[in-house]
């Protein structure tokens, strides 16, 4: 029985996918629905102390596709109230240095005239270099086009500005430093380099947002998030974090609704937007007959982020770490690691490490309830820049392991079963990790991977899949495209939204 009517259902809760996705057609006076759909906040507690299931990195707030969602969304000036300088940006921990990265360009001279004085000339030829290449591509990647272009005149659209991409070739770096450069990027996209190093376009578009006016979010992911469900339910979305989708049902070969999970209710809808790749979508079709695509042409995963959380005493922590770190292992069997930090709670005698780095999916799959080697092989990272690290620790817990949480705040670690923090949003057993996905052969302009649309008629997905060599700011993208082509069958909202353009933001 259909209950009631929306003309988009949004399934995930990915804030700079499906929630931007959902602001953005909200404002333009579409009847919304986001359905979290299984997705668990940033948070969990464990005995009132916060952990974290993702690192988060901040360093998309300032690129075009975000500018452009707050400025339709008329909250460029609140929003940027929110924001807290970020200097420095990125710390840099190798074996032998440390290096801070800064947005100011005298802080940065005189940083690496201390640690790295004779590769200075060459590192900021390689920024100044990287600062044009990135003009460039603000200049592309700011217009109103599909990424992937799926129709003639989107492929006719899309293929003059992809022309417009600037041809990089290898950057010439010492080795050193081009470990710096090419792990950073790593961390910041969803692309993984499995198979061979990231290209040199989206090498320097991603090291280069280290350096695009750098700020943070005090609440980080979870207050990004807040903002957005508040700007959805501002106008008139809404949003059910405990919901989940149990089917979606389609007619003659288009979408016609979604059951939510419990008691079976049916949604009728226009069109569903997923956060999931196309063929996780297509598999909850509703339909014995309806022919699933190959599966050998859905993205897989070849790697994932694990994250472990550990509690620290202040009494650790260096004066000059910054906010966010990069660590990089002196052993080759140990992985990089993005640590950040936060206040793990009003008390000023500890803080949140979030330690998350880049693991084959071979050793997620298939899980291993209890198999500890991921945590600790992120843990053994931590501990050779941070020896006394054991003696601080007051609590270590990773959510893709299944192992127990480690409570260390009486003296010695003690192993607490994972049902503790079951009841404060964490979960009894291992949660995936989230992936990262290889680009296909043919990779649109190199930098897009499968299309929005899928086999079904009004479903499309904004999945890190669909461009997963920008990180968030892919999918950030991917939601503006999803939301124009939405956006596009509506005439008459069409016409407002065009000329809203006029009186917002001015």
């Amino acid at each position: 029985m259909i209950h009631r009517f929306f003309d988009v259902v949004l399934l995930g809760a990915r804030p700079f996918s499906t929630l931007a996705c959902a602001a953005l057609l909200a404002r333009r006076d579409f009847r919304v629905l986001v359905v979290a759909d299984g997705a668990r906040p940033s948070t969990y507690h464990y005995d009132g102390v916060p952990l974290r299931r993702r690192a988060f990195s901040p360093f998309v707030l300032a690129r075009p596709a975000f500018r452009r969602v707050l400025a339709e969304l008329a909250q460029s000036q609140a929003f940027r109230r929110r924001l807290a300088p970020l200097e420095p940006s990125l710390q840099i921990l190798d074996a032998r240095r440390r290096l801070a990265l800064s947005a100011d360009p005298t802080a940065l001279a005189a940083e690496l005239t201390r640690e790295v004085p004779d590769m200075r000339p060459a590192i900021e030829a390689l920024y100044v270099h990287l600062a044009e290449i990135d003009a460039q591509v603000d200049a592309v990647l700011g217009e109103d086009a599909l990424w992937p272009p799926g129709t003639f005149w989107e492929r006719r659209e899309t293929a003059r500005l992809a022309r417009l991409l600037p041809a990089v070739d290898e950057l010439s770096l010492d080795a050193e430093y081009r470990r710096v450069v090419e792990a950073s990027a790593r961390q910041l996209g969803h692309e993984s380099a499995h198979d061979g190093p990231l290209s040199p376009l989206v090498t320097a578009r991603l090291h280069r947002s280290l350096l695009v006016d750098p700020a943070s979010l005090p609440g980080d992911e979870d207050e990004l998030s807040g903002f957005l469900v508040e700007r959805i339910r501002a106008h008139g979305g809404e949003v059910r974090m405990d919901e989940s989708c149990a089917g979606i049902v389609h007619k003659r070969g288009k979408v016609t609704g979604v059951v939510l999970d419990g008691e079976g209710e049916t949604i009728a809808c226009n069109f569903v937007v997923g956060d999931r790749p196309g063929l996780r979508l297509l598999e909850r079709v509703r339909d014995a007959d309806f022919e699933l695509p190959d599966p050998a042409a859905s993205p897989s995963p070849h790697e994932r982020r694990f994250v472990v959380s550990m509690v620290v005493r202040r009494a650790l922590v260096p004066a000059p770490l910054a906010r966010h770190s990069l660590l990089l292992p002196a052993r080759s069997s140990d992985p990089e690691v993005h640590l950040s930090r936060t206040q793990a709670s009003e008390s000023t005698d500890s803080e949140l490490w979030v330690a998350e780095a880049l693991l084959p999916d071979k050793e997620f799959v298939p899980v291993r309830p209890g198999d500890l080697r991921g945590r600790e092989r992120v843990l053994a990272t931590v501990r050779a820049h941070f020896p006394f690290l054991d003696s601080h620790l007051l609590v270590v817990d990773s959510p893709h392991d299944g192992g127990p949480i480690l409570d260390g705040r009486e003296g010695g670690l003690r192993a607490v079963p994972r049902s503790e923090v079951r009841a404060t949003g964490g979960s009894r057993d291992a949660e995936p990790a989230e992936p990262l996905y290889a680009l296909p052969r043919d990779a649109y302009a190199g930098l897009c991977g499968e299309p929005i649309r899928t086999a079904l008629e009004g479903l499309l997905t904004v999945s890190p899949s669909v461009m997963p060599t920008l990180g968030a700011e892919g999918e950030l993208i991917s939601a503006w495209g999803a939301a124009r082509l939405i956006t596009k069958t509506d005439p008459k909202r069409e016409r407002m939204r065009r000329e809203l353009w006029s009186k917002i933001e001015l």
